[in-house]
């Protein structure tokens, strides 16, 4: 089924009774080509590239609880390509390019909209800071305008810009930076896997997995055994959790980052704003909620929910820099388990084990990169060669020291990324 404006007219005039199931529910075979543990955005993508770039139909997603029930559905949403290093800036931009063109690939309206995103800065320092990182987009070939006091002001005039503490000096403009909408990535991914002869698994948790002689051979399951020449764990903040069952030991650790999200507000906030300074974001949904978010919870654990003192931390940091939203309420959060490594990038690499393939360590970056990261999994699983723009996220960086992208500058301490 296609959806088209002629396909909805049609819908909407006879009952809206021709619709189809976006995907089927099958039971799961005795074995496959490959199998991807982990239905979220990265696992729904990754299968879904591998049929459709490299033909391979054979393919299973295995799914502890249900398609997009993790991080891609406890997020704040944000689309951006506004990354400075060698290895992040190449890698973002080319996801960049493939959101642009998501919906009409999958033939799926994800919601994504280009409405800019603005990283403020309070200081020369920051400044001299964000115009290194503006040049290095513009390299890159990303857009990137650097915005003065008065300019930011044209853009957001509901700011508190005489914040005795903070006071905004200016911002970094990404105009094709922005949203959408987190559930319908996961929906729209799964559908196109799905279309294209992937079995989505729901309900089916890893229990362990089966390696002979160094190579994988398949996974034990609360559904029972499934073979597989190949298989990629794709679990985010659960990695360390199932290559401990590989007998691997990852370089990460699971922490939480809160999200919240109000009532609905007339439009009020047109761009997606970062404030460095509160280690604050925020933009508007589409039904009208404001959707913000702060820094981790800074202790490792496998909750999907967070701690009081960071809610307080991250509605401080809200009425700091705008005041005007202290009168909403807040409707619901919500935590998402973020595997954080200690330079702060991902890993997309084949592990030890013949036929193992991790992706994983993606910290905060990780709904931005939901399609160049199956792209680019894809890729690897499918050739056993990285993906050009993906090649510096190499599992070995961690052991050797050499390769680390240390976007921030923050050091090797997983929780400061």
């Amino acid at each position: 089924m296609r959806f088209s404006g002629l396909k909805i007219l049609k819908e909407g005039l006879t009952g809206n009774k021709g619709w189809t199931e976006h995907w089927r529910n099958p039971e799961p075979k005795k074995e496959y080509d490959i199998l991807i543990i982990g239905g979220g955005g990265h696992g729904l993508s990754t299968a879904y590239y591998l049929a459709k770039n490299h033909g391979i139909k054979n393919i299973a997603v295995l799914e502890k609880g249900y398609l997009g029930g993790g991080n891609v559905g406890r997020n704040t949403t944000i689309v951006r390509a506004n990354y400075f290093l060698p290895g992040n800036s190449e890698f973002y931009s080319h996801s960049l390019k493939l959101w642009e063109g998501l919906e009409q690939d999958l033939n799926y309206n994800v919601m994504h909209s280009k409405r800019g995103l603005i990283n403020l800065f309070h200081s020369d320092g920051q400044r001299d800071a964000f115009a290194r990182r503006g040049n290095a987009m513009i390299n890159q070939g990303d857009d990137a305008i650097l915005l003065d006091k008065d300019g930011v002001r044209d853009l957001l005039p509901y700011l508190d810009f005489e914040q005795t503490r903070f006071p905004i000096y200016g911002g970094l403009y990404h105009p094709r930076g922005g949203s959408a909408r987190h559930d319908a990535v996961a929906w729209g991914y799964a559908r196109g896997a799905d279309t294209r002869g992937v079995d989505l698994i729901q309900n089916c948790e890893v229990t362990g997995i089966d390696i002979k002689q160094g190579r994988v051979t398949g996974v034990q399951t609360t559904r029972g055994a499934i073979n597989a020449k190949k298989v990629g764990i794709v679990v985010a903040g659960r990695s360390g959790q199932l290559a401990a069952m590989a007998g691997m030991n990852l370089p990460i650790e699971s922490h939480i980052l809160q999200a919240f999200v109000t009532e609905g507000l007339k439009p009020c906030i047109d761009h997606v704003v970062s404030f460095g300074m509160g280690h604050f974001y925020i933009s508007q949904s589409d039904k009208g909620g404001l959707v913000f978010g702060g820094d981790l919870d800074f202790y490792t654990s496998y909750a999907q929910r967070g701690n009081l003192p960071m809610k307080e931390h991250v509605m401080e940091a809200g009425m700091t820099l705008m005041p005007m939203i202290g009168k909403a309420r807040v409707l619901r959060s919500w935590g998402g388990i973020m595997d954080m490594t200690p330079d702060g990038s991902p890993i997309i690499d084949k592990t030890s084990i013949d036929g193992l393939y991790i992706d994983c360590g993606w910290c905060y970056g990780g709904f931005k990169a939901v399609p160049a990261s199956g792209y680019c999994f894809a890729h690897l699983m499918a050739t056993d060669r990285h993906h050009e723009v993906a090649s510096g996220f190499r599992l070995s960086r961690f052991k050797t020291g050499y390769g680390l992208i240390d976007e921030e500058g923050t050091g090797s301490q997983h929780n400061l990324h």
